[in-house]
């Protein structure tokens, strides 16, 4: 698998704060890793320099090889985002966002009317595409901007805790819908939560705390490495040093 995202040696601060101290990492294409860390250990800084809301002083990052800050246009073609909080113009339809964002990708209407009926059909949402975004419930909302985030067929998607407010039902279905993007699209994933219940035997987790990656791997390198038998106890050692 093509590696979709490379973060080298990457640190920034917020004047004499430091937010993240060399962060290295590398993610490949069909690989879901789940991004935890307590309060303040970077993960929102973490997500605003690859999506290039904030500029990169220190290190490297790359999508699909292009460099985020010498390539961006080519290397940002590449991702889509989901933030915790919504984004989308609620006195829009489903159909109006999604043509909008097609449109600022340059995507012609013919394909993107295909595409807006592919992603919004895998989420239970093509027949809903005439109602307003306000008319929506949160987790109906939440499935339109996974779709939105899909729609130009990124190799790499961030999600910024999508599922945070949404009740069980509504959690278990957007979690399963992005590990079979991953497995059958062979798309890379960089998914913040806490929830961990979210998190399935397969994945691959990046643990951060005061800006630093206390571990990385798959979920048994992670208990092995840290000798506990749950990724509860596996990220309270790592955050506070002791087992829970």
């Amino acid at each position: 698998m093509k590696t979709a995202l490379t973060i080298e040696n990457l640190s920034f601060a917020y004047g004499k704060k430091k937010a993240l101290n060399r962060i290295n990492f590398s993610l490949r294409g069909g690989q879901c890793t789940v991004l935890l860390g307590p309060n303040g250990a970077g993960k929102s800084t973490l997500f605003s320099l690859i999506t290039r809301l904030y500029d990169t002083h220190q290190g490297r990052i790359s999508l699909c090889g292009f460099d985020i800050k010498k390539q961006s246009r080519q290397a940002l073609m590449r991702l889509g985002v989901v933030y915790q909080q919504t984004t989308l113009d609620i006195d829009l339809t489903v159909l109006q966002n999604l043509r909008y964002h097609l449109a600022l990708h340059g995507i012609s209407r013919k394909q993107g009317n295909k595409q807006i009926q592919e992603e919004l059909e895998r989420l239970n949402m093509y027949e809903r595409r005439y109602e307003k975004v306000r008319q929506l419930n949160g987790g109906h909302k939440r499935r339109v901007e996974i779709a939105r985030a899909l729609l130009h067929k990124p190799s790499l998607l961030l999600l910024d805790e999508p599922t945070v407010g949404l009740d069980l039902p509504s959690r278990k279905s957007i979690v399963e819908h992005i590990h079979q993007l991953a497995e059958n699209q062979a798309l890379s994933v960089l998914w913040a939560s806490h929830l961990i219940d979210e998190i399935y035997p397969d994945d691959h987790l990046l643990i951060l705390h005061q800006g630093e990656i206390k571990a990385r791997g798959s979920v048994n390198h992670v208990l092995l490495k840290t000798e506990t038998d749950s990724i509860s106890a596996a990220f309270y050692k790592l955050t506070h040093g002791v087992e829970k």
